[in-house]
C-alpha cells in the first residue's frame, strides 16, 4: 500500500492489487462531501440511516459523522468491507470536528459501537456474501473499488439485495458511470439519474422504487 495526497489536502492509499487509489486524485474529502453526503440528502436527513458498500479509509463516515454532530442528529451507519485495513491505518486526522469521535470510534472496533451521536456496524465479508438488513437504509453509499478491476461489488444480485436494504424513496450514489452499472440499478429498482460532477463527466444517483420488480 503507497499513501498519495490529493488535491483537497485529505491523504488516500494505492492499493497494489486493484491498482486504485481509494479515492480520486481530486480530493477524497470533497467527493465524500459532494457525492455521497449530499447527493443522498444525508446531509438534510432528520434521522439518517446509511449503508456504505466499500468502507475503505473511513472518510465518506468521516464526513457524514461531522454533520450529523453539527447538526445534533442521531445516525445510525452500516458499513460493508470486504477487506479491512488496519485500525492505525484509519487514524489519520483530516480537520473535521468528527476526527475525535472518529478516534474513539476506533478503540471499538469491529464493534458494533453504541455512541451519543448513535450506532456504527462494520459488516467484514464480500458485498454478495454479508446479510444486510432489509428496509433499512435511507441512503446508500456504493463506493467498492471500480466496475473495470471489482466487477462482483456490482452486479446485478448486489443492486437487488442493495433494493431490498432500502427504504422506499432511499438514495443511493456512487461514482461509477458505466452504462451496466446503470443498467442493473435499474433492473433492480431504482430510478437512475446522472448528475454532474465538478472533474468528471458525471456521478450516478438512483431513487429506491415504491416496490421492488418482481
Amino acid at each position: 500500500m503507497e499513501w498519495r495526497q490529493t488535491e483537497d489536502g485529505s491523504p488516500t492509499l494505492y492499493h497494489p492489487f486493484y491498482r486504485e487509489a481509494y479515492h480520486p486524485r481530486e480530493g477524497a474529502v470533497r467527493q465524500a462531501k459532494l457525492l455521497y453526503l449530499e447527493g443522498t440528502w444525508t446531509h438534510l436527513h432528520p434521522f439518517p440511516q446509511v449503508l456504505e458498500v466499500g468502507f475503505g479509509l473511513g472518510v465518506n463516515f468521516r464526513v457524514t459523522l461531522e454533520n450529523v454532530l453539527l447538526r445534533g442528529v442521531r445516525l445510525v451507519y452500516v458499513a460493508v468491507e470486504k477487506e479491512p485495513l488496519p485500525i492505525e491505518a484509519l487514524a489519520f486526522p483530516l480537520g473535521l470536528a468528527s476526527d475525535e469521535a472518529f478516534l474513539e470510534l476506533l478503540k471499538r472496533l469491529p464493534g458494533p459501537v453504541e455512541a451519543p451521536w448513535g450506532q456504527f456496524f462494520l459488516l467484514i465479508g464480500d458485498i454478495r456474501e454479508v446479510d444486510l438488513p432489509e428496509a433499512f437504509a435511507t441512503a446508500i453509499y456504493l463506493d467498492p473499488f471500480s466496475p473495470r478491476v471489482n466487477p462482483g461489488a456490482w452486479g446485478l444480485e448486489v443492486m437487488q439485495k442493495l433494493r431490498r436494504a432500502a427504504l422506499p424513496g432511499a438514495r443511493l450514489a456512487t461514482y461509477s458511470a458505466a452504462g451496466w452499472v446503470r443498467r442493473n440499478l435499474e433492473a433492480a429498482g431504482f430510478r437512475v439519474e446522472r448528475i454532474p460532477s465538478p472533474w468528471k463527466r458525471e456521478w450516478t444517483v438512483g431513487t429506491a422504487l415504491e416496490t421492488p420488480p418482481g
